[in-house]
């Protein structure tokens, strides 16, 4: 369960980082993004979560302010935020972990003044309507804490029944573990190719590194099927292997689709994750 104490680090972490943003390209005179297939309409304060690239420095040097080029496409753009809800979210708190980071993003999207929406999948999807206002985020908690994480993980399934509530081009933040088959990913990731997608993996340590010796009896979160086996030194590295042959895949993929593909860890520090995800600002 998150508490709403939560809600105030993010409103400090909002300022922070524009306060890194601003000193690290203060200096700096880079061209503005120019965006792709898009009209300039005017100029707007740059918000938590706007690509800093995006910023226009010849307004800084003039107005000592960060401002962004406002495009016609981006304005109608609504923020959907999908977080995986299966019962493989539920192992050693990498739920409440990804429920923050969900939060977190919607949160940044609203501080933006965006329309955000926010939902939860596993076989299917349970949608919390969108709206505006300082509320929304405090009523997204309450809801994340009502979920229980449960039954498989259908990304492709939980997408098309969500299919309706793509009203125009959008950006959609998913963040799940990713722990099924490439194939599978690559047929869902389909249903979203004209929209903006940043993919976040969410990993417990132990998934990672697998730091297991012995006899163990291991249990599918998901369906249940026992597994009595000896993990040896050489199962260990077979299994880190194959793990990061997967997340090698997903990167490939979200490239080969123009979306962004992030892996965040539980034992990280959550907003050292945020920085991570939000554009990498150091």
């Amino acid at each position: 369960m998150i508490d709403s104490e939560f809600l105030h680090e993010l409103e400090r972490f909002s300022l922070i980082v524009r306060k890194k943003v601003t000193s690290k390209y203060a200096g700096e005179r880079k061209s503005a993004y120019s965006g792709s297939g898009t009209i300039f309409r005017d100029h707007r304060q740059y918000a938590i979560g706007d690509n800093y690239k995006a910023i226009d420095w010849r307004v800084f040097a003039r107005t000592d302010d960060l401002y962004i080029k406002v495009y016609e496409e981006e304005r109608n753009m609504e923020v959907h935020v999908l977080l995986d809800s299966s019962k493989s979210m539920e192992y050693k708190g990498k739920f409440e972990f990804s429920g923050k980071i969900g939060l977190g993003m919607a949160f940044l999207a609203l501080k933006n003044n965006e329309k955000v929406h926010f939902a939860t999948f596993s076989e299917d999807i349970d949608m919390f309507k969108g709206k505006k206002g300082s509320q929304q985020v405090m009523s997204m908690l309450s809801h994340f804490n009502q979920v229980n994480p449960k039954g498989k993980t259908n990304l492709g399934e939980s997408l098309r029944l969500y299919r309706p509530f793509f009203r125009s081009k959008s950006f959609v933040v998913i963040v799940s573990d990713f722990l099924m088959p490439i194939e599978h990913i690559a047929r869902a990731l389909q249903q979203l190719k004209k929209h903006k997608v940043k993919l976040i993996q969410v990993l417990d340590i132990e998934e990672k590194d697998m730091p297991l010796e012995g006899d163990y009896n291991l249990i599918d979160s998901e369906s249940n099927a026992n597994l009595k086996t000896y993990i040896s030194r050489r199962g260990q590295m077979d299994y880190v292997e194959r793990l990061q042959k997967h997340v090698d895949q997903i990167k490939e993929l979200a490239q080969s689709m123009n979306m962004e593909f992030h892996q965040v860890s539980t034992e990280m520090p959550l907003f050292d994750s945020f920085f991570e995800i939000v554009g990498n600002v150091k």
